[in-house]
């Protein structure tokens, strides 16, 4: 059985792409911050048939999400694919006190750091033998920046590059890693509603191809 862990497991997309590859026949390992709410998920997934299972991690603690991911590994062995779905979308003017330079830091920390530690946690000897693959939640804002989500516009541009950098030397190792830049609101009725991005992840993941696809 093939296994996805999903980093970011939430309502909304990480969920989406957690239904559609276990109704591939993956085996879905969620990980999020609210173990409360993992568990949730778990049940209702499982309920439908998935086989489901949930960690707790959190990626604004590059210690804590190292050894979650050497915990999953231990468990359920080295996955097929690693979803990074993690980002901080509310606006600045949400933001007490403003966007300082400590703010833009934490955000880094979670949307950019998180997602290069949890690819060196994971990308190693064994995933290069399953020629796994990395799928990374972007934006639209990596390419058409906005003051009004100054960090996310930075986090997202920086995301982009990263997988960009990274994809030639990836696919040398037999490693496929793509970015699924969104450029709409991630909503029902939206063109880039969760299950649309979620068979754009599944298509991403089986033609191993385009490091981008952009959804609009």
């Amino acid at each position: 059985m093939k296994t996805i862990f999903i980093v970011g497991a939430g309502k909304g997309l990480g969920n989406a792409a957690a239904r559609k590859f276990g109704a591939n026949g993956f085996r879905v390992v969620l990980m999020a911050r609210n173990e409360a709410a993992l568990k949730e998920y778990e049940r209702s997934f499982r309920a439908e048939g998935i086989d489901a299972y949930s960690k707790r991690i959190d990626a604004a603690d590059n210690a804590v999400t190292s050894q979650a991911l050497i915990d999953a590994v231990s468990e359920f062995g080295t996955p097929d694919v690693l979803l990074y779905n993690v980002g901080i979308t509310m606006p600045d003017a949400a933001e007490a006190g403003g966007i300082t330079a400590a703010v833009l830091k934490d955000r880094y920390q979670s949307d950019v750091i998180g997602a290069y530690n949890c690819i060196q946690s994971i990308a190693d000897a064994d995933f290069s033998r399953k020629n796994g693959a990395i799928l990374i939640t972007g934006g639209g804002l990596a390419m058409y920046p906005s003051a009004e989500y100054l960090p996310l516009s930075m986090d997202k541009a920086a995301l982009r590059a990263m997988v960009q950098a990274l994809h030639p030397s990836m696919k040398e190792r037999g490693i496929f890693i793509g970015i699924l830049t969104v450029c709409n609101v991630i909503a029902p009725n939206s063109s880039c509603a969760p299950e649309t991005l979620a068979e754009k992840y599944w298509q991403q993941y089986s033609e191993r191809k385009d490091w981008e696809v952009i959804c609009r």
